[in-house]
């Protein structure tokens, strides 16, 4: 059953006026990642990913992150819309955050822009900031979208959202 969309206020962007099928845009807001003090990634040239009832994923280009940190996994997943996802550890300072990262090496013709860029899951870092704004994880462990104040919901992810 299709939830009520909370009411976007000024300045806020609903999730459930997003699109299906997904769709990626390029985005200039500054998107940072920071995890023990150390910057992982810092870009004004990240893409979102938007899909109805979904907060943004943020691609970022691998020239914007400390690629030396992370390492391939033998993690694999298939979107519908992006294509086949490759995972990545991210080690800093001795603690390795399992699986937190996801690429698409070969993605589908509409999603050619996310080539050569990483997204991360925000829960498992100190800090994931969009425009200088602390992100909230997308509820649940599956979804890996970034909640800012500038979105209305209700999100998947969240218990019982599962057949939305």
């Amino acid at each position: 059953m299709r939830p009520v969309p909370h009411p976007a206020l000024p300045g806020q962007e609903s999730v459930w006026d997003y699109p299906r099928p997904a769709v990626a845009e390029p985005t200039s807001k500054r998107v940072r990642i920071v995890h023990r003090g150390v910057v992982l990634a810092d870009s004004s040239q990240a893409v979102r990913t938007l899909e109805t009832s979904h907060p943004p994923s943020y691609y970022i280009p691998r020239q914007d992150i400390d690629m030396a940190r992370l390492r391939r996994t033998e993690r694999r997943s298939l979107c519908e819309w992006e294509g086949s996802a490759v995972y990545f550890d991210v080690a800093i300072d001795g603690d390795t955050l399992s699986d937190v990262g996801w690429s698409y090496p070969d993605p589908t013709a509409p999603f050619a822009c996310l080539r050569d860029h990483v997204a991360f899951y925000a829960a498992p870092f100190e800090e994931c900031t969009v425009d200088g704004e602390r992100v909230v994880p997308q509820p649940g462990d599956f979804y890996g979208g970034w909640i800012t104040s500038d979105l209305a919901g209700p999100f998947k992810g969240m218990p019982g959202s599962r057949l939305w």
